[in-house]
């Protein structure tokens, strides 16, 4: 079994433009005398590898506390795209899926930009969930239309996945977030699990 890591660590993680950044905080240090170590941190949501739940662009949406695990555990496909995601490179994408039984979950490896063309055709596909490498899953100039119709179609996000060292083909995912309740989005550690 081979397992793959897919997630940034945290305090080093690209962050979407005018998202604060994560902060660590030392509370306790063996090194300064005390009897133990203990640390804090902050952060938004939506640093790093994280999952976006229709909360985060719809107001009455779902919370990632409210979603089931499924969507986000499970076998997975991983694509890979350069450019622009379009409707036909979207078909494509789920009939190899398809053959891998994997046609649920969509990951795409590359410097990869869902289209809204794209975006329909994986949602009316019923897929649980789709990632990419971006911080963001459409445009980032203007990322809220595809947001707004992956959401509303149940579709969770996988923003901010490392792919560089896998394969295309089917692997099983987890990528369960945190139990962050009513919050609109939360941080996960993303693996891929070769079969």
């Amino acid at each position: 079994m081979k397992l793959y890591d897919i997630s940034q660590e945290i305090f080093t993680c690209q962050i979407y433009e005018g998202d604060p950044e994560p902060e660590k905080v030392i509370i306790n240090d063996m090194e300064q005398d005390d009897l133990y170590n203990l640390s804090a941190f902050s952060m938004c949501t939506h640093n790093g590898t994280h999952v976006d739940a229709p909360k985060h662009f719809l107001q009455n949406g779902k919370t990632i506390d409210e979603i089931p695990l499924e969507h986000f555990v499970g076998r997975v496909y991983v694509a890979e795209h350069h450019g622009e995601v379009t409707a036909d490179d979207a078909l494509g994408i789920l009939v190899k899926a398809n053959g891998e039984e994997a046609a649920q979950r969509i990951l795409i490896k590359g410097d990869a930009v869902v289209t809204l063309e794209a975006a329909e055709v994986f949602a009316n596909a019923g897929i649980l969930l789709l990632g990419n490498e971006s911080q963001t899953i459409g445009p980032e100039n203007t990322p809220m239309a595809v947001h707004l119709l992956l959401l509303k179609s149940n579709v969770v996000l996988l923003e901010g996945i490392r792919l560089t060292d896998v394969p295309e083909g089917a692997y099983l995912l987890n990528a369960a977030p945190l139990n962050l309740g009513g919050l609109e989005g939360a941080p996960c550690r993303a693996i891929l699990i070769e079969e």
